[in-house]
């Protein structure tokens, strides 16, 4: 491994030309795609915000570490690799996604009960995340939980039931890169890429592979996240524009019949 660019190696060798051969392939979809190319770079410039502070955390705590070598530079305790790979694994996850239709003609509207219903989802996740920090052996995941219940809690909320219905563009949205990742993130803990700290995590690995299922977990989550983001953002976006073209259709025939 060169010194200083192990982390950004990663990325040329096992990420960037996914996707560039993602957009290779979706080339001629992407202009009648692109609610979902926008809402990408939504989702992308959020889980920069937002993963940050827990990403660097967990570092500090020492839940993880780099190979010597590993890193080229930090900004605070998170490196370089770590911010380009919360905006790259959106990109990756989106321009699959874009594979997929959307069945976008479901109303936005969503019964007090049901979103309820998609909370109280949410905050099973949350405690059992709290559970598990009770232990060191479970700051990593249940941090990892924890931090994700409050997206669940808002994608759920909004549109569950519409999720639901989409299920096959969620499922298959999400499993091909989550398994994808699972696989690239084994090869990197093999050679020293980066270490998972045995004091802060369950200890129990996924079957075949032998990644922490932390890491699995982690990548499942993240790939989710994007997944629901882009269909509900797709749905809603669509809504919208149909409201919209209604009501023009509405003051055109108001006026033109004067």
């Amino acid at each position: 491994m060169a010194a200083g660019v192990g982390y950004l190696t990663f990325h040329v060798v096992a990420i960037v030309p996914v996707i560039a051969a993602l957009a290779l392939a979706t080339r001629s979809r992407l202009g009648s795609r692109r609610d979902v190319l926008t809402g990408t770079l939504v989702l992308a410039g959020l889980a920069l915000v937002y993963t940050t502070p827990w990403d660097g955390y967990l570092i500090t705590r020492g839940v993880w570490w780099y190979g010597d070598g590993a890193v080229l530079v930090r900004f605070g305790a998170v490196p370089l690799g770590e911010y380009l790979f919360f905006v790259l694994q959106p990109l990756l996850v989106g321009l699959w996604v874009a594979r997929f239709r959307v069945e976008t003609t479901r109303p936005l509207s969503v019964a007090l009960p049901e979103r309820a219903l998609g909370l109280a989802g949410a905050g099973v996740v949350a405690a059992a995340g709290l559970v598990l920090l009770g232990a060191d052996s479970g700051l990593y995941l249940g941090s990892l939980l924890v931090w994700s219940a409050p997206i669940l809690a808002i994608q759920w909320a909004f549109g569950w039931p519409f999720l639901a219905a989409q299920w096959r563009t969620v499922l298959a949205g999400t499993l091909a890169p989550t398994l994808y990742l699972w696989v690239v993130d084994r090869i990197a803990i093999g050679v020293g890429l980066w270490t998972i700290s045995a004091r802060y995590t369950t200890g129990v690995d996924l079957p075949l592979l032998g990644l922490p299922i932390e890491e699995a977990v982690f990548f499942l989550l993240t790939s989710l996240f994007v997944v629901q983001g882009l269909v509900l953002y797709v749905w809603l976006v669509d809504q919208l524009r149909t409201v919209e073209t209604l009501d023009r259709q509405s003051l055109a025939a108001l006026f033109g019949g004067r």
